[in-house]
């Protein structure tokens, strides 16, 4: 498999905040990270890693689609010792209470796409994707300790 990222080894960290757009992207690693350093750049998906309040963290754009998230989460994961991937960006809703720019926490994923049901979950064949629980426990508790309203 030709590697997509072609970054070197140890270049992210275990926690990669993960937007669709590589401009968003550079945007988040511009304005919120400390020593900051573009780690990979391949087809322009700009890959960065630096230091968010003492704590290493990358931010990895994702590009557009299943099959570009499927690729380069498979690689973080695989090749790069990444242990925790959180998709950031934009999204609509359908539900009124839900207003622009509040944030929503996924409790599952639903996708008839097959490179989200074979990269994605592992060769899980089913249609629904669950999050780490600890994961969105942890999202959840330090969103009430910042006092942020959190849809689920």
């Amino acid at each position: 498999m030709t590697p997509h990222i072609n970054a070197k080894k140890g270049a992210f960290a275990k926690l990669v905040l993960m937007p669709g757009d590589p401009l968003r992207a550079k945007y988040i690693a511009d304005n919120y990270l400390e020593n900051v350093e573009l780690v990979s750049n391949v087809r322009n998906v700009l890959m960065y890693t630096g230091y968010y309040q003492g704590n290493k963290v990358s931010i990895c754009a994702s590009g557009m689609g299943v099959p570009s998230i499927g690729i380069y989460s498979y690689e973080l994961f695989n090749e790069y010792g990444v242990e925790a991937i959180i998709r950031i960006g934009s999204a609509g809703s359908l539900k009124a209470e839900i207003k622009n720019y509040e944030m929503i926490l996924a409790k599952d994923a639903y996708s008839t796409n097959t490179t989200f049901r074979a990269n994605i979950i592992k060769n899980n064949f089913e249609n629904i994707a669950k999050p780490n629980d600890d994961l969105n426990k942890l999202i959840l508790k330090n969103a009430k300790l910042l006092g942020m309203k959190i849809h689920e």
